[in-house]
């Protein structure tokens, strides 16, 4: 190979469109934009304008907050932890938790904790120790036999 022999791939570029070049190019006199007006000149940005009439951005009234303590749970239904135990990614004899929910690749980061839902069965026996869990999960739960401590307070 010589540096006067590289060159780039069949294909790979394309020549740039060349406008205003008369009218037997194709994209002459008005070179594409359509006939006069603001958006036939350069430096157009116009987005949400209304002509001088108040946008409707300003016209409505703004509403609501982010409340920014509010807690970032990540949801976990009973049947998700059945599905990891069955295939032997969790442990059912060991406590399951935020961190080895993440081990089993069940979740993938535990934000502000984990919160379990009541969607599926649980089959298994096992404790489960996470920020949170609904009412009906936890019913769900103590029927199977498990066992379930959560550790931000009471359930929602």
């Amino acid at each position: 190979m010589k540096l006067n022999e590289i060159k780039d791939n069949e294909g790979s570029t394309k020549n740039r469109k060349r406008l205003g070049r008369g009218i037997g190019s194709g994209s002459g006199k008005t070179a594409g934009r359509g006939v006069k007006g603001q958006k036939a000149r350069s430096g157009v940005a116009i987005n949400g304008f209304e002509g001088g009439q108040m946008p409707i951005y300003r016209r409505l009234p703004k509403r609501g907050f982010n409340n920014i303590f509010r807690s970032d749970f990540v949801v976990v239904s009973l049947g998700r932890i059945q599905i990891a135990i069955d295939a032997k990614k969790l442990d059912a004899s060991k406590t399951v938790d935020a961190a080895s929910l993440k081990a089993a690749g069940v979740i993938r980061r535990a934000k502000d904790g984990v919160r379990v839902l009541a969607d599926g069965e649980l089959t298994t026996k096992v404790t489960i120790e996470v920020a949170g869990a609904s009412k009906p999960a936890i019913e769900k739960i103590e029927k199977s036999g498990s066992s379930i401590k959560l550790l931000s307070g009471a359930a929602e």
